[in-house]
């Protein structure tokens, strides 16, 4: 069959890696181009403990990288481009000689702690949000360099070159040192106002500017594999492009909504990112202390959304029973919820005591022991509790973005592997009273193979992509129901988040 295009799309989360290749095709039956989606290769990412810290084995994940390079074209395919996402705010040192100073820190290190707390009390939290435009989230980039400058430590005095992580495995295969912008706005230190470093607010951490480069924009060409990387892997020097490399930004991207007018979104996972696409951000109070933040996009967009607690609380509880050996599989997880009783029990997602790893089955239940609610004991149970909770958090978010954006939305897009729990799909739609659409799974892949194909000028711009994911991907439809039960729940489930909330702002003071 004649391929319009091949492309190679490594699409990296904190739990795992994937890379598929996406084939523009010319003749769906409709005559119209479909895109193909065929992974070639998954690989786990797990991070690695040494030393009192928490890193990424970048190393191996290149290795991964380049496996999956090699086995491509062994097993026939010709991608011309490849493009990298990855989760956003890590990041390698590289010093005088380009060469990596050590293992990059995960985000989930403890090296951040109190270090939020300290930037608002000497810049003030207004201050803090105009110039950056994000939540206050402990792993941002600004507040792990920060932590390290109070370390003293060596990596950054040496360093002369900081590579967020995609573009960091893209220079090691290309030796191309880029920023791309999507990936920089994710660090609190790049101006969503000015579009530029913010260059003042790093002199007064005393952190050396010279490590940031200045960004460039999703499609922009980065260079082909290096001859060594050739010759090591057998294989021609296809080319490497900046795609939307922060993986949110791929996965919304790949958002097929095709209307005229505004649209709101769920890019739902391991974590879950809920906001809607403008043409510039909104850094004000009202933004401010609704906790949105304002991240760049692909074309010329800018996000705005909220970072939501998303399926990870699941995923730990999965991990605990199954390290217990009282393995269950996520299919019988949702069976199992699925018959337990609705509403008895709800968690603020986003609590902090849901953050950390290890002990999430008991964190769940000192939560609703200490709320006097009911305390959730079976797996059916506390599945429930997190689902319930996920889909009430999801409304709440809604129409907070509904509040201040001054744009009322029909529905939900929710993109991303978590739409495979159709309960959490059906549950979402029953919270907010409104349709949910559903798909693609891959988005954040798709996303990345977009901009691959508009850079090459096989896609015009970001609504023929989405349009080509529109017709190349099946795409659901969950209808609210009892809407009654839901509003009632949602009314308890508003004054937990209150009190969390409440406690969290103690905490700062």
């Amino acid at each position: 069959m004649t391929k319009l295009a091949s492309v190679l799309a490594f699409d990296l989360g904190a739990g795992s890696g994937r890379a598929l290749i996406g084939e523009l095709l010319p003749d769906g039956p409709d005559g119209r181009p479909k895109l193909a989606v065929m992974e070639i290769h998954r690989f786990p990412n797990q991070p690695v403990a040494v030393g009192g810290h928490l890193h990424w084995d970048i190393l191996r994940l290149l290795q991964e990288l380049k496996h999956a390079i090699r086995k491509a074209f062994q097993e026939g395919y010709e991608p011309q481009t490849f493009g990298i996402d990855t989760w956003g705010v890590d990041f390698g040192l590289l010093d005088a000689n380009g060469e990596l100073l050590g293992n990059p820190y995960h985000y989930r290190d403890a090296q951040t702690e109190g270090i939020v707390e300290e930037l608002i009390g000497r810049f003030g939290k207004e201050s803090l949000y105009e110039q950056g435009g994000l939540q206050f989230m402990p792993f941002n980039t600004i507040n792990q360099l920060y932590a390290m400058k109070k370390a003293e430590s060596p990596k950054l005095e040496a360093a002369r070159t900081l590579l967020l992580t995609p573009d960091l495995l893209a220079y090691f295969l290309t030796g191309e040192k880029v920023c791309e912008f999507t990936m920089a706005t994710t660090t609190q230190l790049f101006h969503p106002v000015e579009q530029d470093w913010n260059v003042p607010l790093m002199e007064k951490l005393n952190l050396p500017a010279g490590l940031l480069l200045r960004p460039i924009h999703p499609g922009t060409r980065i260079g082909p594999l290096t001859p060594e990387v050739c010759e090591e892997l057998s294989v021609p020097p296809i080319e490497a492009v900046a795609v939307a490399t922060h993986d949110t930004e791929s996965a919304i991207a790949a958002v097929p909504a095709l209307g005229e007018g505004p649209f709101a979104y769920l890019v739902c996972g391991t974590w879950s990112l809920l906001g809607t696409e403008r043409s510039a951000p909104i850094v004000t109070p009202e933004a401010m202390a609704l906790d949105f933040s304002n991240e760049g996009g692909a074309c010329g967009t800018y996000q705005l959304l909220k970072n939501i607690m998303g399926l990870w609380i699941l995923q730990e509880c999965k991990r605990e029973w199954d390290e217990q050996g009282d393995e269950v599989s996520y299919a019988e997880l949702v069976t199992l919820a699925e018959a337990a009783q609705p509403f008895r029990s709800l968690i603020a997602p986003d609590d902090a005591a849901f953050y950390a790893p290890s002990g999430m089955v008991g964190r769940i239940q000192a939560y609703c022991r200490q709320t006097s609610q009911p305390v959730p004991e079976s797996k059916g149970e506390v599945a429930r509790c997190v689902l319930e909770s996920l889909a009430l958090r999801y409304r709440e978010a809604l129409e907070q973005m509904e509040a201040l954006s001054g744009t009322a939305f029909g529905g939900l897009h929710m993109v991303g592997g978590g739409i495979q729990n159709e309960l959490l799909c059906r549950f979402t739609a029953n919270a907010l009273g409104r349709p949910v659409w559903t798909g693609p799974v891959e988005a954040s892949a798709i996303g990345n193979m977009l901009l691959q194909l508009i850079a090459s000028g096989q896609c015009a711009d970001l609504q023929a992509a989405r349009r080509l994911v529109s017709e190349s991907f099946p795409i659901g439809t969950y209808t609210p129901q009892q809407p009654t039960d839901w509003d009632a729940a949602f009314e308890r489930f508003k004054r937990l988040m209150a009190k969390s909330s409440q406690e969290e702002k103690t905490e700062l003071i």
